[in-house]
């Protein structure tokens, strides 16, 4: 790209502005046609749009996981491609708070890339706040057992659920209404049910 040499700085940033936004759109583009592509042709799409585009096969599968994530009215236009990136693991209910977060408070990916780590690392984190930390202690609700048992700390087992995207979005649509990320949620459903006494 070539500029005249007496182009006034407003223009040059306006012109940045502009490319950024082709930049932001063409990912989207290029996701969205992929999908036609499979929804209307089928398997080849991949093979041909490497074909035609230049990019690797790795980019455009991602290109299109993105989108498929994000149907267009989830979209927003004040964040990157990449802000959408960030969270495309998360349930749909979860995505929106972080991208609402990052818009309201103007993140650049790599600062939503770091608040969702943080997040996420504060759901997992299962050990007590220290004393003193000036955060208040949390506490989970505890079934009542044995004085044995009271007497040992609980042993933390991680289960695995496998379950079906219907499935994962009903459940964070149950744990989003609760104010709840879907595993505090799911933890809370099943200490709620009634345990068998030995």
């Amino acid at each position: 790209m070539a500029f005249p040499q007496n182009l006034p700085e407003r223009s040059w940033e306006q012109i940045g502005t502009n490319l950024r936004e082709l930049v932001n759109s063409s990912a989207w583009w290029l996701a969205d046609w992929l999908i036609y592509g499979e929804a209307t042709y089928g398997w080849r799409r991949y093979k041909e749009a490497v074909e035609r585009t230049g990019l690797d096969y790795q980019t455009l599968r991602n290109y299109a996981w993105v989108a498929r994530r994000f149907e267009h009215h989830r979209r927003r236009d004040g964040l990157s491609f990449a802000h959408h990136a960030e969270v495309t693991r998360l349930a749909p209910p979860e995505q929106d708070y972080w991208l609402r977060r990052a818009e309201q408070q103007k993140w650049s990916r790599n600062e939503l890339r770091r608040a969702v780590r943080a997040g996420l690392a504060a759901q997992s984190d299962r050990t007590e706040v220290p004393a003193g930390s000036g955060t208040p202690k949390q506490e989970v609700p505890r079934p009542a057992g044995t004085a044995a048992a009271e007497k040992h700390p609980r042993k933390v087992t991680t289960l695995t659920i496998e379950l079906s995207a219907d499935q994962l979005e009903c459940y964070s649509k149950a744990a989003a209404a609760h104010g709840l990320p879907v595993d505090k949620w799911v933890t809370r459903m099943l200490e709620t049910t009634d345990r068998p006494t030995a």
